[in-house]
This record gives structure tokens, sequence and C-alpha cells, in this order.
């Protein structure tokens, strides 16, 4: 049974690996877009993390991200719906801006900064995943799993890490793929993204225990102190 969850959540990650490089290159009309290129290449990297934190580290995550249990808040699945789309919809229009040169002479300088944020933002989100066993894909308070607090690692400076994380690379890699329009689409991944990290703390500290006492010790959502 457990050969079978860690082949399907691998085949998962790599099913997500290949659609986004087919959405990136299908709508740019050719293949050789050396920044979708390299945005492959920290996505693999991404997920060889990843693998090794759920696999090594966090195995209990194992089940929870693959099949987490039906009791996900409904404003939280609202949420990840409309986060995809927007996913889905950036990846098309990065890809129809290097067909059509919408921002043509985008600064190369702005993609290696965005490069540089990604491959930082991935590094945080896997230290955030490491040091958090109940690092969940959706909003729930995993009662089954003893869910406690956890204030070690990059938590001890945010509440949502992960969150910060995953901001950063939403912007980074919409700049990486060297579009304003597709960072425009990850400004609005950003929104939904802040959105959810104030609801999903409100609800940690209205139902999880201690968690209250820690949002008072650590008074940054996504920002040390803020």
């Amino acid at each position: 049974m457990q050969s079978k969850r860690v082949a399907a959540y691998l085949l998962g990650q790599l099913s997500t690996l290949v659609f986004t490089g087919v959405v990136l290159f299908w709508s740019a009309g050719r293949l050789d877009w050396w920044a979708a290129w390299a945005a492959i290449a920290v996505w693999t990297v991404w997920f060889a993390a990843l693998d090794w934190v759920v696999l090594r580290i966090q195995p209990g995550l194992l089940a929870e991200r693959l099949s987490p249990p039906k009791d996900a808040k409904a404003w939280d699945r609202a949420l990840l719906s409309s986060i995809r789309l927007v996913e889905l919809a950036r990846y098309i229009i990065a890809g129809l801006d290097q067909r059509s040169g919408w921002s043509e002479n985008f600064p190369l300088a702005v993609q290696g900064v965005g490069l540089i944020a990604f491959l930082l933002g991935t590094a945080l989100f896997a230290w955030a995943m490491a040091c958090n066993p109940f690092f969940s894909q959706v909003v729930r308070i995993q009662t089954e799993r003893g869910h406690a607090v956890v204030s070690t690692g990059p938590y001890r400076w945010v509440r949502h890490p992960g969150y910060l994380a995953t901001i950063v690379t939403e912007l980074s890699l919409s700049a990486l793929l060297g579009s304003w329009w597709a960072i425009l689409a990850s400004a609005v991944l950003g929104i939904l993204f802040i959105l959810r990290t104030v609801l999903e703390d409100r609800t940690l500290q209205a139902e999880l225990p201690g968690y209250r006492d820690y949002a008072g010790q650590v008074r940054g959502r996504l920002v040390p102190r803020i």
C-alpha cells in the first residue's frame, strides 16, 4: 500500500510538470524558449526537494497531501479552484506573450532576479514543509493526526512561511518567463494567497489549541512583526 501511495504521489508530480511544460510551449508555439526551460528545471528541483521532505523527513504528509480528508473549509475549496484557474491562465498568458511579443525587450536583469527569487522561494517552501508535519494542501484542523502548533524553523519569524514562499515563487516565475502580463496575473494570485492566509489564520486561532498564544508571540503572518 505504501509503495502504491509513493508511486501515485510521484506520478502526480510528474504529470503536473509535464502539463505545465505542454501549456507553456503550446501557447508560445515554440520549444526554443530558455526561460520556460529554466522554470521547468527549477520546478524539477523543487519537486525533488519536496519528495525528499515528504518521503524522508515528514512521511506522515504522504497520505495527507495525496488524498486529504474531505473536511476542508468550503471557502478554501472555492479559493483553491480560483487559484488553479488563475495559475493556468498565467501560463497561457506568458506563452502567448512570448509568441506575440507583448512584452518585447523585457529586461534580462529582471528575468535573472526572477530566477534567483524563484530558487529562494522554493527553498523557503521546502524548509517550511520540513518543519511542519501538518503541512496540508487544504485548510483543516487535523485532529486525527494530533494537530499542534509549529513554532520552529521559519515559523519562529512568520506564522505562514509557506504562503510567503508561494507568493514569492508566483511573482518571480512570471518575471523569469519575461511577461509583464503574466506578472499581473501573478499579482492576482498574490492577492488570493493573502486572502487565504488571513482566513486560515482566523481558522487556526479559533479552532487550534495554543495557536492564539503563538500568534501573540509571532505577530507577522507573512512579514516579521507585521
